[in-house]
């Protein structure tokens, strides 16, 4: 196996530990879907692994977290949330470390692609399997309004998380 091979899926293993334990602690004040914990991991993520393993954490982290902890429910917020985070990492990855945009740019594309994804699948959900889930607009509004402390958080913590890593090399792969 070769040296950034191990190296990644051990980080990979990190940021999906990180996303099993830090909404434990927010749900444990009933702040989880407010400050949305999960994400800060995937997004993180994105940063430092490349596109497959980023996906595999946001895809993983949320599967991981519904069988050992029961957040989020199985049905219907897990299916659309597994998208959700699989697209943040991949985005987040691809856009900064392949594109080599900035880490705003990566943050803000991939936290839209994420929402715009993840309500195809509330729509997937909605139509084909005749779940009560609100419309996908209702969804979106709805995920964007009450999150948007959480966005905020990630806008300010992600990048200088990122920022002072990066500056120190420590999870350079």
């Amino acid at each position: 196996m070769r040296k950034n091979t191990t190296k990644e899926l051990i980080l990979a293993a990190l940021f999906i530990a990180l996303g099993l334990i830090l909404p434990m602690v927010f749900h444990a004040i009933g702040a989880g879907p407010v400050f949305l914990p999960m994400h800060i991991p995937v997004l993180l993520a994105g940063f430092f692994l490349s596109v497959p393993y980023a996906a595999l954490v946001g895809a993983l982290t949320p599967i991981l977290s519904s069988v050992l902890t029961g957040m989020p429910p199985m049905f219907p917020v897990l299916p659309f949330m597994v998208f959700e985070l699989l697209t943040y990492g991949a985005v987040v990855s691809y856009i900064h470390n392949k594109v080599k945009a900035n880490i705003f740019v990566s943050l803000i594309v991939a936290m839209i692609a994420g929402r715009i994804v993840s309500a195809i699948v509330v729509w997937v959900l909605a139509s084909f399997f005749m779940a009560k889930l609100p419309a996908p607009t209702v969804f979106i509004t709805g995920a964007i309004v009450k999150g948007i402390p959480g966005i905020i958080i990630q806008l300010i913590f992600i990048p200088a998380i990122v920022y002072i890593l990066n500056k120190q090399k420590r999870l350079e792969i």
